[in-house]
């Protein structure tokens, strides 16, 4: 105990911050999904169900599916995450707690496995991996156990360092130190930051890459180190990690590797800085030591398909090797792209547009577009249409199945859909018609910054789709 650190304190802050990102991440489903996957959603989720099975797809919405069923499943989920942050799961009985923390880790496996693109991110497997994990930590009367404490630190190794492989493989940019000069500017979702991180001096520029390199390829090593070592080093990460936190928008990403780091923490040293009070647990009953010892075994054999990834030439950046995201591979921004472009959504009410057609522009929360707005934090909440219009900007593919059922929403003016935007330009009536074009964005330098207080610059590059009306899509 004493060689590997593991503590209350730790666990505590473990089991506190993973509660608070169940519950953003429930809250975000619950918002969002009518538009998304809702049954009349630009991917439904029957369509889904339709097509494929429990084996392949975990989810109790297998048997049964409806909008308001799925909203029930995901309100319950937020309200169980609530009432664990106020502490009360973690001084319910054993059984109770190990309870409550299951029935989170399966509502959020329901809801992660039937969203299909739009749940396509490492973050969702890392939320699930970490919270199958937090159903054997114990409650506050039961000592942290040592094995799960320990495959959470082993859970953190994965993330740091399939990460800092990827990148040290992937673009040339991470192997010059140079990756920096363009990420600020063309990350998916910059923050009100970003600017100010791209203005940087490039030699900090290269500082930044560097320390990314030890912190994810060389530090990770030293997490099964004797304490204090292990717990200097997750600090040295959650310093790193509040860095990515203030220079972007990455969901939950960086604060669930915060959350992880916590609880390598030892309670010699956060006990000099976290002011509660946990009281001296307790030995484990025998049941809960057997079953810790089992979930232990069952990590280590799974352990074996990303250990092979990591060391294979062809890794993976993001993968769950079984249908449960158990012990999943992880990893972020192998290739750094150069240019931002955007998809610029705009609609007019003229009956036949023309040279002289004006179009009004759609705003979005979190993605570029006016060139005066500046960018907001929405971390570690996930605008997940935000995300995947970045992504549809760089590869076009990518939309081919949803972005056509945002344009038709649009055109009718569909409430759930005109939830997940900033601004409607057509507040009364629905347009006639619907355009979008795709624009390169540049952060502005200082001086056009202070003359003009627009954050970016912009021009078009070409037509990504052109003015389709409801004719276009027939009648549903």
């Amino acid at each position: 105990m004493d060689w590997f650190g593991v503590g209350s304190l730790g666990r505590w802050l473990f089991t506190e911050g993973l509660a608070a990102l169940y519950l953003v991440a429930f809250v975000a489903a619950a918002r969002q999904f009518r538009a998304l996957l809702g049954a009349s959603g630009m991917l439904p989720i029957p369509d889904f169900l339709a097509t494929s099975t429990f084996g392949r797809s975990p989810s109790i919405f297998h048997w049964h599916y409806s909008d308001r069923f799925y909203a029930a499943v995901a309100w319950s989920g937020a309200a169980l995450a609530a009432v664990t942050v106020a502490g009360v799961t973690a001084r319910l009985p054993l059984p109770v707690c190990m309870l409550v923390w299951l029935l989170l880790w399966a509502a959020y496996l329901s809801i992660v496995n039937v969203g299909q693109l739009w749940y396509g991110f490492g973050w969702e497997s890392l939320l699930l991996e970490a919270g199958f994990l937090a159903i054997f930590v114990g409650n506050t009367e039961t000592a942290a156990p040592v094995t799960v404490m320990l495959l959470l630190r082993w859970l953190l190794f994965r993330l740091e360092f399939g990460a800092g492989l990827i990148k040290i493989r992937g673009d040339p940019c991470w192997r010059r130190l140079t990756c920096l000069y363009y990420h600020h500017e063309t990350q998916p979702m910059p923050g009100p930051l970003s600017w100010y991180f791209h203005h940087l001096p490039r030699p900090l520029h290269r500082v930044e890459a560097a320390g990314n390199h030890v912190t994810q390829l060389v530090l990770p090593f030293l997490l099964f180190a004797p304490q204090p070592v292990a717990g200097w080093v997750a600090a040295a990460m959650i310093v790193t990690q509040l860095w990515l936190v203030a220079s972007g928008n990455f969901s939950w990403l960086n604060w669930l590797a915060i959350v992880l780091a916590c609880s390598v923490l030892p309670d010699s040293m956060l006990g000099r800085i976290v002011p509660v009070d946990v009281p001296e647990p307790s030995s484990a009953p025998l049941w809960f030591t057997a079953a810790t010892l089992a979930v232990t075994v069952g990590v280590v054999v799974l352990s074996y398909w990303p250990v092979r990834n990591m060391a294979g030439h062809h890794q993976l950046m993001n993968a769950s090797f079984n249908h449960w995201h158990l012990v999943n591979t992880y990893g972020a921004f192998g290739t750094v792209t150069r240019v931002r472009t955007e998809i610029v959504v705009e609609g007019t009410d003229d009956d036949a547009p023309g040279p002289h057609t004006e179009w009004r522009e759609y705003e979005f929360r979190g993605k570029p577009g006016d060139p005066s707005r500046r960018p907001r934090q929405f971390a570690p909440y996930h605008l997940r249409l935000d995300w995947l219009m970045w992504f549809a900007a760089i590869s076009p593919g990518y939309g081919d199945r949803w972005f056509g059922g945002l344009v038709r929403r649009l055109l009718e003016n569909d409430r759930d859909t005109l939830k997940l935007l900033r601004h409607n330009p057509f507040p009364d009536t629905p347009p006639l018609w619907i355009r979008a074009q795709l624009y390169e964005y540049r952060f502005t330098d200082r001086r056009t910054r202070r003359e003009t207080g627009r954050w970016w610059d912009r021009e078009p590059i070409s037509v990504c789709m052109h003015p389709v009306n409801r004719a276009r899509f027939g009648r549903r």
